[in-house]
Formats: C-alpha cells, structure tokens, sequence
C-alpha cells in the first residue's frame, strides 16, 4: 500500500469513527441545529479572511465550540466548517485532512473542558487555541510528507520549515481570535447546552425493540449526516446573504411529552381535585431521581446540577412535599445547592437558586462564603440604571421573582423599577419577549412576565389584562401550548402558560380552544407510566426537569413559591437538617398564594430555555462583534 493511500485510509477511519460517534448519539433536532449554524459560522469566518492567508478564527471557534458543548460537536463543528469553506476556498484531496486536523481541535476543547471543570479564564483559553492551531497546522504538514518521495524525518523536517511561517502566522491569529471572543462564545454555548442539549434515557417499563428504536439507527445515520451537512449549506448561505425585512428565527422550544388518557374536567373545583390526585406519582419519580450528593440530574442516572436542582426543589414546594424530606445518602436538595455556590455567575444563576433556597424554607441569603457570597446581593448587583437586569424582560422577571422571594415587598424601589420597565417592553400583540421591545413575543417569557407584573402589585394595569389575552389566543387546538403560537404544544410552555393565566387571576381549567381539554389537562395526558411528564407528544426528554416544572404548573402557583408548612421540630441529639432548619426558618406568610404553573424558565435558565433565535443572535454577536472592534 502506497504512503498516500494509507493515510487517506487513516484519515477516514477518524472521520468515520468521529460521525459514527455522533449519529449513535441521537442528538436532538435543536443541538443539530445549533450544530450546523456553528459549523456555518466557522465557514464563513474562514471564508471572509481568504485575503489574509493563514488568519482565520475557526480554530478558535472549533475548540470553544468542544470546550462549551462536547467532544461531538466540537468534532462536528471543525470538520464541517472545513468542508463547507472549501466550497469557495477549493476542494482538494487535502480537504478530508483538514476535516479530521479541525475536528481533532474540537476534541481538545472537550478535554480542557473536562480537565478544568470550564473554568479557563481567556488567556488560557486563547493559548489553548494559539496551540491547537499548530498541532492541526502540524497534521497538515504530515500530508504535505505522504505526497513526496521521502517519508524520512529528514524529509518531514524539511516540509515543516518551508511552512514555519505559516504555521507561526495562524498560531499568532488563533491566539488573538480566543483573546477577542472565547470567554463570550463559551458563555453563550454554555447555555445553548444547558437549554438544548437532550439525553434520551430508557423507561423504567421494558418496551419492545422495534425499528425505531435499535435497529433504525445505522439506518438513519447517513440520512442524519446529510441533513446535519446541508442545513450547514443553508446556514451558511443564509448568513452570507441578504436577509429579508423583518425576518426572524423561530425560538427553540422545550422539552415536549407524550400520551396517557386522562378526563377533562369542566369544573375548576374538580380539576383541582383531580390534579391533587394525580401529582402523587409526579413525587414518587423525582424521589427515586434524587442522587446521593443531594442534587439531581436532567434524568434519572445523570450527574447533579444545580439547575435541575433548583428546578426540583421548587417543583416539590409547589406540589406541598417539604424538598428538606426528600434525601439520598443522608443529604438533601439543599446540601447540594449549597455545595454548588461557589459555582453561581450570571444572575440567572442567582435568581433561581434564591428561588429555590426560599422554597426550600431557609433564607435566599443563606449561601456559605460570608457576605460575599449572599446571592440578593449579589443579584442587585446586576440592576442596571433603567431599573432592569440586564435589559433582559426574562432576567428582569426572575428578578422580581427573587427578590419578592427575599422579602422585599412590591412597592420597595428595586421591584418597581423593574415592573415599570418591564411594562414598557410589551409587543404590540399584549405579549413579551426574551429581551427588549421589537423583538417579537413568546409563550415562556410573557408567562413569567404576567407573574412578575401580579408580584409587583401591578395586578389591575392594563398591561397585564393584554399579556393574558395573548396568552389565552396562543392555546393550540390540543388544549396545551407551544413557545411560539403556531408551534407544537410541550409541558414546559404549557406550564409557563398556566402560571401566568392563574397570577393574572384566569381559570385556568375553563380555557380551552375550539373544545379541546384545557391546558391542565393536556399537562395531564402527557404523564408517562414511570410517573415523570413527557416533554410533548413526540420527545421525553429532560424527564426530571419537566416533570418538576409541571408540578408547579400542576399545583397553580405562581412565582415565587413559598415553602409548605411543616410540623413542629422534634428534639433530637443528632438533629436532621430538616429539623434544624425548621427551628430557624419559618415558613414564609405567602406560603399558600394560588397562581400559574411551572415549566423551565425561558432565560433563568441561565442556560436554560432563550429561544434559538435569540441563541444564534447571541452566538453571532459574539463572534462577529470583538472581530469589528
């Protein structure tokens, strides 16, 4: 076998190997998306430099992208950007090369991920390109090496010094694209990953293997690798072409359910009823979720964090099970967040854990650390001069959220900052969305702003009469609700919906469209026999988030959810966490507040559900951005 045949053999083993890898994953249709627009990004990056040889920014945004997302999509990102560039720059039999040299980057960026904890500030980041620019740079040399009559050390000695200069000009560019823009890109793909990222997990009921499930597959692999292929084409024609006025990306939704027969109930009283009934098997799943240390996973077996944690610990509250009762291994929801605060950063973090502190009965203030780390203030640190939090509507909302939650009461100058000015960012069609005005409404975001409004006292503003009747046109006609109106129903936006139609004083089981069931019992129906909520009819992801955020929903309560009453503390010599907590943190007097119910929070999600439009606006302000400064 000739020497450049057999590299060109090695070279597809690893390409192979890298796309094998990520189709038997299953990745959702979302991350593919955030996939191709990345792989896209990197294209055009490389694409718009051809003038300067050698300075190109895709080894940086291929390592961020393995460092924020994972090893397969760093991998996909590199090899895809190259291919797609070469589309304008030349195709040539050193294109599968560079495929593997790029998607090797991506797989570097995934292991100083995992060696770090993500915690590289930018400079060692932006060396970690610098370096991964010349060790893809050296694996183009080695191809240079195949193709000559030597294959000695001598020979390849040679090929490298004749490419030195631009191996140093794209270490140097690779260096300075990191110092510009990897800290931002990670941040925003971080969340794109907390939001979007969806691990399939199986019933806890055997089922039979069918088609669809194990031997389907190897057969939708290569369908899956073309689709993933050519909406990076469209991608990246897309975005190098003329938009249409007033065009906009749809938001990415949530996790979505699935099937189970339930009565629609007429009543509210009998719906109340029922849903207390129903919620048992909801708490049954959680518990047995719960992991060791305290915390819990996206699904049962994943590792803990702290933004399914805090999900958990608010979704227990609102069911009325005391989240201080539920423990595994002699620890609790509230070990683990506590555990966690010294990884809390934007003020989504912040919001939601003092959310979930307050629900779990102890003061929002009670993070270990001093007054350092007390997370209200912290948060008030994030309040801008026009009196919102980061001129975000979702962070503003939470915000209101939080702080009510740490006892500062509706006409205190931080929460009426914040209503005034979310007040003036409504649509024109009474709806809110992620961000400022003009940027179109959702389901999510109108939901929590409805309930920040009601927490400020601003119950009878005309505001809130429109954002509730935006909310009761977007049902769709399966009684639940999508993010978008016009999309398909899941159980988050659905519980979204629930808590923002209940704060805004609706009855919630006498909404329906065109005689459907009503958004209760279409959260309902998407209960699975394993007790937890299926995301929507066809996806069941994220189970033991949902399924938390349903019984917020389920329950009709609105944010901030106060802890439930507990029984006198018993004496012991030991004294549990739960006993003792309960002698210094009374429940709080808003304890039993009916309202809305809960589905993740589109932005306090920190990294939990913007839309994907808002996501790629995100991610393509961040790398274009630092490079036009």
């Amino acid at each position: 076998m000739s020497w450049p045949l057999a590299s060109f053999a090695i070279v597809g083993l690893v390409l192979g190997s890298g796309w094998l890898a990520y189709e038997r994953r299953r990745p959702s249709a979302r991350m593919a998306a955030v996939v191709a627009v990345m792989a896209a990004l990197a294209a055009l990056g490389r694409d718009a430099f051809a003038a300067l040889p050698d300075v190109k920014p895709i080894t940086a945004m291929t390592l961020v992208v393995g460092y924020a997302l994972g090893p397969l999509p760093g991998f996909a990102v590199g090899a895809l950007g190259m291919l797609v560039s070469n589309f304008m720059l030349g195709q040539g039999p050193y294109t599968p090369w560079q495929m593997a040299a790029w998607g090797m980057v991506g797989l570097v960026g995934a292991l100083l991920a995992r060696l770090s904890g993500r915690r590289l500030g930018r400079v060692p980041l932006a060396l970690a390109c610098g370096l991964s620019a010349l060790a893809a740079k050296e694996i183009m040399n080695v191809y240079t090496w195949t193709l000559g009559a030597s294959h000695t050390p001598a020979a390849f000695l040679a090929v490298a010094g004749q490419a030195l200069a631009y191996d140093v000009t794209d270490t140097i560019a690779s260096f300075f694209f990191g110092l510009a823009f990897a800290p931002e890109l990670a941040r925003v793909l971080g969340r794109v990953r907390a939001r979007m990222d969806v691990v399939w997990v199986r019933p806890a009921t055997a089922t039979a293997p069918g088609p669809d499930r194990e031997g389907g597959a190897g057969r939708r692999a290569f369908g899956a690798a073309g689709s993933l292929l050519s909406v990076t084409l469209a991608a990246t024609l897309l975005l190098g072409g003329p938009r249409a006025p007033g065009a906009r990306a749809d938001r990415a939704q949530r996790p979505d359910s699935g099937h189970g027969a339930v009565a629609i109930a007429r009543d509210s009283r009998v719906a109340a009823v029922d849903t207390r009934l129903q919620i048992s098997r909801e708490l049954g799943f959680l518990s047995a979720a719960q992991n060791p240390d305290g915390g819990f996973g996206g699904a049962p077996g994943q590792s803990s964090s702290e933004l399914y944690s805090a999900w958990v610990a608010i979704g227990l509250a609102a069911a009325g099970r005391d989240p201080l009762s539920v423990r595994r291994g002699g620890h609790t929801v509230l070990d683990f967040l506590r555990a966690e605060a010294s990884s809390l950063h934007g003020a989504g973090d912040l919001e939601r854990t003092i959310l979930a502190l307050h629900a779990c009965g102890v003061s929002a203030r009670s993070l270990p650390g001093g007054a350092g780390a007390d997370p209200v203030s912290r948060l008030l640190g994030f309040r801008d001069s026009d009196g919102s939090f980061g001129h975000l509507s979702n962070l503003t909302a939470f915000a209101i959220f939080a702080l009510r939650a740490a006892g500062y009461p509706a006409a205190s100058p931080a929460v009426r900052g914040a209503a005034s000015w979310l007040a003036g960012q409504q649509e024109r069609d009474g709806g809110f969305g992620f961000g400022t005005r003009g940027a179109g409404s959702d389901v999510d975001d109108t939901a929590a702003v409805v309930q920040a409004l009601a927490d400020a006292g601003a119950r009878r503003r005309p505001a809130l009469a429109r954002a509730s009747a935006f909310l009761v046109r977007a049902q769709a006609p399966d009684g639940g609700y999508p993010q978008q109106p016009g999309g398909e129903s899941n159980a988050q936006s659905t519980a979204w919906a629930i808590q923002g139609l209940t704060a805004a004083g609706r009855n919630v089981a006498a909404i329906t469209r065109e005689g459907s069931r009503s958004p209760l019992g279409y959260l309902q129906s998407l209960l699975a026999p394993n007790g937890s909520v299926r995301y929507s009819r066809t996806g069941a992801q994220t189970p033991v988030w949902v399924t938390a955020q349903a019984l917020t929903a389920l329950a009709q309560k609105a944010f901030p959810i106060s802890p439930p009453r507990r029984a006198p503390a018993r004496t012991s010599a030991s004294g549990s966490t739960a006993a003792r907590l309960a002698r210094i943190a009374p429940p709080h007097p808003r304890a039993l507040r009916a309202s809305s119910a809960a589905t993740a929070a589109p932005g306090v999600q920190s990294r939990s559900l913007d839309g994907l439009a808002k996501e790629m606006g995100a991610l393509l302000g961040t790398v274009v951005a630092p490079m036009l400064r």
